[in-house]
């Protein structure tokens, strides 16, 4: 009987003295998609909730329908905070003279305007605690938090505040989100839970 060979270890199983750098996340072969660089460790990303894909498209839709010429609005895309922090917001609104080039892998952290993550189960503390630090010693001026409370959508809002360089919290939405900056929005948010379509009648 032959025994099949062991499957290489991927390089990035291991990682090097001082941890991988945000260059890496675009050399190091086969890694798992939306891999975020967080303290130089790889953040691998769980299976998505139901929840957690309906708020993503909700919120990429709606915000590139609202948004002025002067910004753009893109979904789950790395944006660089240094050299060990790399992280990949679920939605980003970016200056428009930015011209992204068809094969960039990333943002520099000074074009972006908006941050916005969609809490799952497993990113709790991230998306709570460490990414907000993140983003907010990385100057972008709104970040937006969404999570699901009994299978409805919640978004707490902050702003950077520039006198201490940490983020404020602007206010808490249920039902109707309605903010001026970084430009004016009126949404809905019981939308993001589906609701189950009417039977055709023919």
């Amino acid at each position: 009987m032959s025994i099949e060979p062991e499957a290489p270890e991927p390089r990035w199983a291991v990682p090097p003295v001082g941890g991988w750098t945000a260059d890496d996340l675009d050399t190091l072969p086969n890694l798992p998609p939306h891999t975020e660089l967080i303290d130089g460790s790889l953040v691998f990303v769980s299976p998505q909730t139901f929840f957690h894909s309906w708020a993503v498209d909700f919120f990429t839709w709606q915000l590139r329908s609202l948004a002025p010429p002067d910004l753009q609005v893109v979904r789950e895309f790395t944006i660089d905070i240094d050299s060990y922090n790399r992280p990949e917001p679920d939605v980003i609104v970016f200056d428009s003279d930015v011209v992204p080039d068809p094969n960039q892998t990333r943002f520099l952290a000074e074009s972006v305007q908006l941050a916005i993550e969609v809490v799952s189960p497993e990113s709790l503390s991230r998306d709570r605690e460490t990414k907000p630090v993140k983003y907010a010693r990385a100057k972008i001026p709104h970040f937006w938090r969404v999570e699901n409370h009994d299978g409805r959508a919640v978004v707490y809002v902050f702003e950077l505040e520039p006198a201490t360089g940490a983020y404020t919290s602007t206010g808490i939405f249920h039902d109707r989100m309605k903010v001026s900056v970084p430009f004016p929005v009126d949404l809905d948010l019981t939308a993001i839970t589906p609701r189950r379509r009417a039977a055709d009648p023919r």
